[in-house]
């Protein structure tokens, strides 16, 4: 992929096209965006430019995009060109290991064999373990000539301050990420319903809970079709029984991870609801009281198209709505560990007051 096929990525990547024509790229960048994949292809597409047998050049006649045809971007895409390097978690804690990174470094400091530029890309590089990034922050301080660190982060704030303060910083979070998908929508129109019926019973909040694990089974089964679609595994089938494990342990681990993110995000749209339910809930309370002025809580709901959110406001206390949210402010940090997933859910919507 070129940059002119990112333009999902807007600002940021211009940002780059930038430094390249003007000569001043970095040694170091931190790619912090929403979803890893997206940042994966904007490295890999930095990469391809650097190295390119035919760029796309500027006025100036300085390469700042790649032809993503030549023998060198396609080494690159497939992940086998011998000076452009990924670190990624490969052990079932979802780690990049102090091992992996002096690994990295060794290959770094080699002299590139067939390009330019050799490129090394870290990615979630707020799983490195601390003597892990203690190890690389020499090199991420004094690369070799010719050299470039990618650092790729959906939590920046994960890493040591002496990782961060040793790269450029650049946000590819993309406009419209966080906007509600149809499918999104009509899940949580589906719990919504059910959470509208008054859930007296311990039955009905069973229920509750298998709408939310209905859609991560779902989620989860989405997310390993499309990860093993693109791992080496399906390409490269005759590959030495060595690497094909180090390819399935990073293939289980980004799966673990992915699936940790869009976990993370669906009980964030749950609490923006239940931010919804909170602020009707605060309304109904103030109705027929003096007010200075309007009180403007349509513009302040988020999902005012979703009907049964009314109903749920009707019948609980603002204190109870707002307690909610704590509750699965909570359920988050629990499921942040490696607490059983299950439990944690039944716990949190056990204490969900609805």
């Amino acid at each position: 992929m070129s940059f002119q096929n990112l333009p999902q990525q807007g600002p940021g990547a211009r940002l780059l096209q930038r430094s390249l024509e003007r000569g001043r790229l970095g040694h170091a960048y931190l790619f912090a965006g929403h979803q890893l994949p997206a940042l994966e292809a904007v490295a890999g597409t930095l990469a391809k430019t650097l190295n390119c047998l035919q760029p796309r050049r500027s006025r100036g006649g300085v390469a700042v995009d790649c032809c993503d045809t030549c023998l060198s971007c396609r080494k690159i895409e497939h992940g086998n060109h011998a000076d452009v390097h990924w670190a990624r978690p490969e052990s079932k804690s979802r780690i990049i290991t102090v091992d992996q990174m002096r690994e990295l470094m060794r290959q770094i400091q080699l002299k590139p064999t067939e390009a330019e530029y050799k490129v090394a890309v870290i990615v979630a590089a707020d799983r490195l373990r601390t003597e892990a990034a203690n190890a690389f922050l020499k090199t991420l301080e004094e690369p070799p000539p010719k050299s470039v660190l990618i650092l790729l982060t959906t939590d920046s704030q994960r890493l040591l301050d002496t990782i961060r303060s040793r790269c450029l910083r650049m946000n590819f979070a993309g406009e419209g990420v966080n906007r509600l998908d149809p499918a999104s929508e009509a899940w949580l129109a589906s719990f919504t319903e059910q959470a509208a019926v008054e859930q007296k019973s311990l039955l009905g909040r069973y229920r509750l809970m298998d709408v939310l694990l209905q859609k991560l089974n779902q989620t989860k089964a989405e997310i390993e079709e499309a990860l093993k679609s693109r791992s080496p595994l399906e390409q490269y089938k005759d590959a030495e029984k060595e690497l094909r494990d180090k390819w399935e342990d990073e293939l289980t681990a980004a799966i673990e991870a992915e699936y940790r993110r869009q976990r993370a995000d669906l009980l964030a749209l749950l609490q923006n609801w239940l931010r919804d339910v909170w602020l009707l809930a605060l309304d109904r309370e103030y109705q027929g009281r003096p007010q200075t002025q309007p009180r403007p809580v349509d513009e302040l709901i988020c999902f005012p198209q979703i009907s049964g959110t009314n109903r749920v406001a009707a019948r609980i206390s603002p204190r109870a709505a707002r307690e909610n949210l704590q509750v699965v402010e909570q359920l988050q940090s629990w499921l942040a560990t490696n607490v059983q997933e299950a439990l944690a859910l039944e716990v949190g919507l056990l204490k969900l007051v609805l």
